[in-house]
């Protein structure tokens, strides 16, 4: 099964996100992309991703996830008690992204652009589409 995440490439808080992820991922499970690249576009034309969409987007068994679905769907296959958080699926999803889109719409004042691109590690490199 092959689960791909499409995030912000241009928001501080959206790589450190998948900093985060990978850290917790040792298997492997998520490759990434970001929305602004060719392939991420291709991906949300490919699911028929709303066109405004400008935050975290998890693709996984051929299905699309967004917002606060997508974050907490990635949190059950992280190493550690982060797995925990996935029970916040059984809320109802308006209440959810509610507070997810409170710091989407703030990310980039809170924790700014991204000024230039980290350098991968050569092992990390393999997990960007």
């Amino acid at each position: 099964m092959q689960r791909i995440i499409l995030f912000d490439g241009e928001c501080n808080f959206c790589d450190q996100s998948v900093q985060f992820i990978i850290k917790r991922d040792p298997k492997g499970y998520f490759k990434f992309a970001s929305l602004q690249s060719k392939i991420g576009k291709e991906l949300l034309n490919k699911y028929n991703a709303p066109k405004d969409i400008d935050s975290f987007v998890l693709i996984e068994d051929n299905y699309c996830y967004f917002k606060s679905s997508a974050a907490l769907r990635v949190c059950k296959n992280l190493r550690g008690a982060w797995k925990l958080l996935y029970v916040f699926l059984v809320l109802p999803k308006t209440f959810r992204d509610f507070f997810y889109e409170k710091i989407a719409k703030n990310r980039y004042k809170w924790f700014g652009k991204i000024e230039s691109c980290r350098i991968p590690s050569p092992e990390e490199r393999k997990r960007f589409l």
